[in-house]
């Protein structure tokens, strides 16, 4: 099982990697805190203190098309905000 999905890349989250050392990642609406504690550390070599989780539920969509109105749901999706020990760092840009 792959615990971590990808990591998520947006201002806030940069904002908080670089004043908190925060870091954001999507990951498998299976795992626990303690497989994303371990699946960060072996990673990216980093050591994590704290991981918080929150699931989200499938967003509802409408589409207006010429056959007449479709309705669906995105998918839905866990995330978890990892804060990393004082001093570590985890470069997503490393790999480009």
């Amino acid at each position: 099982m792959s615990v971590l999905i990808k990591p998520i890349i947006t201002e806030k989250m940069t904002a908080d990697s670089e004043l908190f050392n925060r870091y954001g990642f999507y990951v498998d609406p299976k795992a626990n805190k303690l497989q994303i504690k371990e699946a960060v550390e072996t990673a990216y070599g980093v050591s994590v203190e704290k991981v918080r989780t929150m699931n989200y539920g499938p967003e509802r969509r409408t589409r207006y098309t010429k056959t007449g109105i479709q309705h669906g749901k995105t998918n839905s999706r866990k995330k978890a905000i990892v804060d990393v020990a004082e001093g570590d760092i985890i470069d997503f840009y490393s790999n480009l």
